[in-house]
């Protein structure tokens, strides 16, 4: 598998939009209209990019840090093509990830968040990690078979 970039990365702040405006303000990134339906719900995400998309912030409302090993970011999430989340998920046993307490997965579980496909995992080191792909439609179709 190859990582083709960083596709987003989560961070909690008091209000998400107003932490947009900061971010369009200080940086330029713009809510990414199609995801703005992840922040209807008071969970979910407000999703920002740059100009081209290629990098986004996932805006959560909450305390800065949920956990002391998350000191600073929540996760950091690595977008993939279709073909490499299948890579990904067929040859999970072969990698050394792991679940939130330390211990190996050898299988990961999939979600399906309707506009992508997202698996989270920790590293050795307890930083949360996520591979995503916004491939919906061959991730969609192999996993039916």
């Amino acid at each position: 598998m190859r990582v083709q970039s960083i596709d987003h990365v989560e961070l909690f702040v008091p209000d998400r939009y107003e932490a947009a405006a900061w971010f369009r303000s200080a940086l330029g990134l713009e809510i990414v209209r199609p995801f703005e339906t992840w922040a209807t719900d008071s969970r979910g995400p407000l999703m920002i990019a740059t100009a081209d998309g290629a990098g986004k912030l996932a805006l959560f409302e909450g305390p800065a840090s949920e956990t002391p090993a998350t000191q600073g970011y929540r996760r950091v999430a690595f977008g993939v093509s279709g073909d490499d989340f299948l890579r990904f998920i067929k040859e999970i046993a072969a990698l050394d990830v792991r679940n939130k307490d330390g211990a190996a997965l050898n299988s990961i579980e999939v979600v399906d968040h309707e506009l992508s496909y997202s698996v989270y995992f920790y590293d050795p080191w307890g930083h949360a990690l996520e591979v995503t792909t916004y491939d919906v439609s061959l991730v969609k179709a192999a996993l039916a078979k």
